[in-house]
Formats: structure tokens, C-alpha cells, sequence
């Protein structure tokens, strides 16, 4: 893949969950004891799809919280697998992301960055819950857009719109990079964007547990810290 001259950005926006936290793990952590609890087995991959689908199913329509989205992607486990989760198991996948840990790599290769870039967070997530994860983050970042900010998701346009805005630099100076081409690299390049894909390694590869979708960013990654690395050669 190309090079990319990374002198010409001054700020670099970050997808937080799948690229700076480790969100499989987490959500693996809350979903398996439901699953489990009503007697079903599914492989890490069905795990990870049907997240995916019913992620996006109930960002559709009307904004709502992030919070009740992901019990909403509990309750879509239950219909479609035949069970009923208690709203109890409901509250658990939300009340687990404060939890997530990030990635290895992750607070070094951000700090790094930081030194050469100003940094961003655009997620699809509420201000609380992002709190939390900033915490274990430890970076500072110069600016953090969510979704509850922007009343819309990734990859509506609204979110992207509100952090050139909020960023305040033209979008040929800023590098998105996240780990979903479906939520970040397609819309993102369609602002003037340039992205990288940080491909984490997972059990459903090149997707991880998001939407499928094809896309070709300006860079593919394996991690933080190659990109780290390339962006100081």
C-alpha cells in the first residue's frame, strides 16, 4: 500500500471501540454468561455478526442512547435465538464498557502520536460511557465527539460534520483511523478524509463486530503502534 506523507496532518481522530479498546473482549464478557444462562453456544465469529447486525438495527431511526442501544442488542439476542433476557443482563452489556481494557498497545502508541499530533476521539457512544474508557486511556485528547453529541451514529454524517466543526482545520489535515470500514473509513474519505484501517487481529477477520463492508483507506495497519512507527520514519 502507499506511503503515506504524514507531515501533511495536524490532527489524527481515533475510532475508540475496536481500535483503541478492546471491545470483543468486553462484549464477550458480558454476552457469554447470558448465553450461557439460556442454554445457547455460539462460536466467538456468530458472536461477533450478530452484534454487528443488531448494532446497526438499533442505531436506525430515532436517537437513542448508546446505552440503550447495546440493551437493545441484548434483547435482539433473545428474539432472535428464542429466550428473554432479564433486564438485568439487559443492563450488563452497557454497565461492562467501563470496563474494557485497550489494546497493548494502545496508551503507548497514543502517546507517541500525541507528541507529533493533536488527537481526537469520534464514537459512537454517550459521554458517560466514554468517560470511563478515557480514564484507562490516560492520554489526553484535544477534542472527543460522540454520538450523544452529534444525535447521530457512524456512519451518518452528522458525527463527522460536528468534528471537522469542532476540530476547526480543513479535512485534507486530519487522519481518521478505525477499525470499521463500514463506521469510519467509507464515510470519512467521503469528507476529503484520509483513513487508516487498523485491521486487530479477530476471530471474524477484516471485520471484526461491526458490519461488513469494503472499502480501500489510505493505509491498513495491524495495530497502534505500527502506525506509530510509520508515522516517525
Amino acid at each position: 500500500m502507499a506511503h503515506l506523507d504524514f507531515s501533511r496532518f495536524k490532527v489524527l481522530t481515533f475510532d475508540c471501540y475496536g481500535t483503541l479498546i478492546d471491545w470483543e473482549s468486553g462484549i464477550f464478557s458480558a454476552l457469554r454468561p447470558i448465553l450461557s444462562a439460556h442454554g445457547k453456544l455460539l462460536s466467538d465469529t456468530q458472536i461477533l455478526e450478530m452484534y454487528g447486525e443488531l448494532e446497526v438495527q438499533a442505531e436506525q431511526g430515532e436517537f437513542r442512547r448508546y446505552r440503550d442501544v447495546l440493551q437493545l442488542v441484548v434483547s435482539g439476542f433473545g428474539q432472535q435465538l428464542g429466550f428473554e433476557p432479564s433486564e438485568q443482563e439487559k443492563r450488563s452489556l452497557p454497565e461492562s464498557l467501563a470496563n474494557w481494557l485497550p489494546f497493548a498497545d494502545t496508551v503507548r502508541a497514543l502517546e507517541r502520536l500525541k507528541s507529533k499530533f493533536k488527537l481526537a476521539v469520534i464514537s459512537n457512544v454517550d459521554d458517560d460511557l466514554f468517560a470511563a474508557s478515557a480514564q484507562r486511556l490516560k492520554v489526553k485528547f484535544d477534542h472527543v465527539i460522540t454520538a450523544q453529541q452529534a444525535s447521530c451514529y457512524k456512519p451518518g454524517m452528522k458525527i463527522f460534520n460536528l468534528a471537522l466543526k469542532t476540530i476547526g482545520i480543513p479535512p485534507e489535515q486530519v487522519l481518521h483511523c478505525g477499525q470499521s470500514i463500514y463506521h469510519d473509513v467509507i464515510p470519512a474519505q467521503s469528507l476529503g478524509i484520509s483513513t487508516v484501517w487498523v485491521n486487530r487481529p479477530s476471530p471474524r477477520a477484516g471485520v471484526g463486530a461491526v458490519k461488513a463492508a469494503s472499502g480501500k483507506p489510505d493505509l491498513e495497519v495491524p495495530n497502534l503502534e505500527t502506525l506509530a512507527n510509520l508515522s516517525e520514519n
